[in-house]
C-alpha cells in the first residue's frame, strides 16, 4: 500500500565504497520533486527538497538562454553532474576529479531497473508522487548491486607498489592508474593538479583501442606523457 509522505525517501544505508568519489545522489522527476536521496559520505549536508528544484530551474534557465540544458555545475573541489533519463533526473554530487563517463554508465544501469519498478507499481511520476519504504529499499538494492559490480577493480598490491616506486624516480613528476572507463584508482598527484591533468587525458581514454597499447605524447606545458593499457582493464600514466 502506498502512503503519502511530504518528504523524499532518504536512504539510511550507510555502505561505503572504496575508490568512490561520490558524496550524494538525488533522484527527482521533471518538476523537480525529489523522491529519493542517498548519502555516500557525511562530508556535505544539504536538503534534497532544496537542491532538486534549484537544479531543475537551472536546467530550464540554461535551455532558454543557450539552447541546451546545463549538465555539470563545478564548485571548487566538488561538482553536480546531472543526467536526464526520460521521466527521471539524476543529480550526483561528487569530487571534481570523478569521471563523468563512469557516472553515466552507472546511471544507465540504474535507470532501466528503476523504470521497470515504477511501471510495475504504476507510479505516476508526473503527478503527485507517493512514497513508501519499499521504494526506498528497492532503489538502495539497485544502487548497491550495480556499484558492487562496477567497483570490483582490484589491481593488486603489486601494481600499486610499482606505481609508488616509479614516483621515486627523479624524472617522473607523477603517476596515475585509471580504469578503462577513466576512473582514478590511484594517483600521486594532488586533487588540483589531477583535475587539470584529467581534462587533457580524458579523451584519450574515451578513444582507447586495445591494439594501441602504448602512447607517447606531450602535454600542453611541454611535459612528456607515457601511457600504457594493461590487462584489458587499466591505464598506467607516467608524467
Amino acid at each position: 500500500m502506498w502512503i503519502q509522505n511530504l518528504s523524499p525517501a532518504h536512504s539510511k544505508n550507510k555502505r561505503f565504497y572504496e575508490n568512490l568519489n561520490i558524496h550524494k545522489l538525488f533522484i527527482f522527476n521533471r518538476s523537480g520533486i525529489c523522491f529519493y536521496g542517498k548519502d555516500f559520505t557525511d562530508y556535505y549536508k544539504m536538503e534534497e527538497n532544496l537542491v532538486s528544484p534549484f537544479i531543475t530551474a537551472l536546467m530550464s534557465f540554461s535551455k532558454e538562454m543557450i539552447g541546451k540544458k546545463i549538465r555539470t555545475i563545478e564548485m571548487g573541489d566538488v561538482k553536480f553532474v546531472i543526467f536526464e533519463r526520460g521521466i527521471i533526473n539524476y543529480n550526483i554530487l561528487c569530487d571534481s576529479i570523478e569521471n563523468e563517463r563512469f557516472l553515466g554508465e552507472i546511471i544507465s544501469k540504474i535507470n532501466p531497473r528503476l523504470i521497470a519498478y515504477i511501471t510495475k507499481k504504476k507510479i505516476d511520476m508526473d503527478g503527485e508522487i507517493m512514497f513508501d519504504n519499499e521504494l526506498n529499499e528497492v532503489i538502495d538494492n539497485i544502487i548497491d548491486d550495480i556499484l558492487s559490480n562496477e567497483l570490483v577493480l582490484n589491481p593488486g598490491e603489486k601494481i600499486i607498489k610499482y606505481m609508488k616506486e616509479l614516483k621515486l624516480i627523479d624524472e617522473i613528476n607523477g603517476t596515475i592508474l585509471l580504469s578503462d572507463k577513466g576512473k582514478v584508482i590511484y594517483t600521486s598527484f594532488n586533487k588540483i593538479d589531477l583535475k587539470n591533468f584529467l581534462k587533457e587525458v580524458d579523451f584519450r581514454v574515451k578513444i582507447h583501442n586495445n591494439s594501441i597499447l602504448k602512447l607517447f605524447y606531450t602535454f600542453k606545458d611541454k611535459r612528456f606523457i607515457f601511457s600504457e593499457y594493461i590487462q584489458n582493464k587499466y591505464f598506467i600514466i607516467l608524467v
